[in-house]
């Protein structure tokens, strides 16, 4: 079913995004900037995500514990994610609260003081989350995949910053990173369920309005990612692999060619790497590809976690299906598969005004408008067994992989060589 999503422009340039869910009880609402990781200087790394925690604790109204009261009173659920290119602080509440969650996000977001005190116990938690990530191998790989692939390009640096940075942020940082970055052009207001759009601009709109349009800051810079192997010696039971390639960019118009190749190699249990490796072998229990993807460029990867015997056949057994799909064409049955599960995760999803919320914002970002879930689908169906492997031809050159090991390596010469090679 076509739900009608709305629009309104603020002055000061802020969009208020809406869509009706009248079956719904509840109103998903995210606060989004067009800011994250991405903007930080080597200085800076880490800025963006600290502030984000901060936003919680507290403003000239509320305590942090008051902030946390409010939404626990009429059981809402509230938290805040940050990525390389996007911040966003978010709330669930059932729809008769519509009035509190908006007047508590706007608080959080314009009025949020970044008191000294509440800085150094938050940095106490970050260096917390710092050193949860380094002992979750299989989370860790990720961020070294990245730092290997992307280089010093600040894609390649962790959204949670270093030790040393973290250690070293006050107040001052916090909020001149804060005034600088969050300009009212980079703000989109996202929300979904049973509401009336009019209703929310009234209410939002005079408030979020009070913030003034910047001045603008420098284009991100784009990187082409590196090709080596980099290895990180560490005494586990398993050798973590990710190996990386360059992708696709968001607004790419072959993203859904994409994404149906991301699903044929590694994207469910009936793929192609998850039968090789897992199923066939019993080399790993868990191993996929994904896609890591931005405005303006993109990685395609595969991870898999696995025994140290077993680690050099693994690297070899993903490079060899990477390169038989440019290969051979696709089975027709293969690829009709491949359609029905990604349009039906589309349709799962869209059942969630979570997810709804998410989509618009993303679209707005990406795209300067909402687009319909039944034009993704037909794009969907459009793809070809010819369009796939096309594509694979584009992204799956010989030579030009990332790999990054993180276990008990000894000798990466042998991963050199494999990668040199013309498999």
């Amino acid at each position: 079913m076509r739900r009608e999503v709305h629009k309104t422009t603020l002055n000061n340039g802020i969009r208020i995004l809406t869509q009706k869910m009248p079956h719904f009880h509840s109103v998903s609402m995210g606060v989004w900037v067009n800011v994250g990781a991405r903007e930080e200087s080597p200085e800076e790394s880490g800025l963006s995500h600290f502030i984000e925690h901060m936003i919680f604790k507290g403003t000239k109204r509320r305590t942090a514990y008051q902030i946390a009261k409010e939404f626990d009173s009429i059981g809402g659920q509230t938290n805040a994610f940050t990525s390389a290119e996007n911040t966003c602080y978010h709330a669930k509440v059932m729809d008769t609260h519509l009035e509190i969650m908006v007047d508590i996000l706007s608080d959080i977001f314009l009025n949020s003081m970044f008191n000294e005190k509440e800085v150094e116990n938050e940095r106490a938690v970050i260096l917390q989350e710092i050193g949860m990530m380094e002992d979750s191998p299989d989370d860790y790989i990720h961020f070294l995949s990245g730092s290997n692939f992307w280089g010093k390009n600040s894609l390649g640096r962790s959204v949670l910053g270093n030790r040393e940075n973290i250690k070293n942020f006050d107040p001052d940082a916090l909020k001149g990173f804060f005034h600088r970055f969050y300009q009212p052009e980079r703000i989109i207001i996202s929300a979904a369920g049973n509401l009336e759009h009019n209703h929310l601009v009234d209410i939002a709109g005079p408030v979020f309005e009070s913030i003034r349009p910047g001045n603008g800051f420098p284009d991100r810079m784009t990187s082409d990612g590196r090709c080596q192997v980099d290895v990180h010696y560490k005494d586990l039971e398993q050798v973590h692999i990710c190996l990386g390639t360059k992708g696709m960019s968001i607004t790419d118009p072959r993203r859904y060619e994409y994404s149906l190749l991301n699903t044929i190699l590694g994207g469910n249990m009936s793929s192609r790497l998850f039968q090789e490796i897992r199923e066939k072998r019993g080399f790993a229990y868990t191993v996929y590809s994904f896609i890591s993807s931005y405005v303006d460029t993109g990685m395609f990867g595969v991870y898999a976690g696995v025994n140290p015997d077993n680690a050099y056949k693994s690297v070899e057994l993903i490079l060899n299906e990477l390169f038989k799909i440019k290969k051979v064409r696709i089975d027709p049955d293969e690829l009709r598969y491949a359609k029905e599960f990604t349009k039906g995760n589309l349709m799962l999803a869209s059942e969630s005004n979570d997810n709804q919320m998410v989509r618009m914002a993303q679209n707005e970002t990406h795209y300067g408008r909402y687009i319909p879930l039944e034009d993704v689908v037909n794009k969907i169906e459009a793809v070809t067994e010819d369009d796939i492997r096309n594509l694979a031809e584009t992204l799956f050159p010989t030579q030009r992989f990332a790999l990054t090991l993180l276990g008990p390596v000894t000798d990466k010469n042998i991963f050199d060589d494999m990668l040199a090679s013309d498999l």
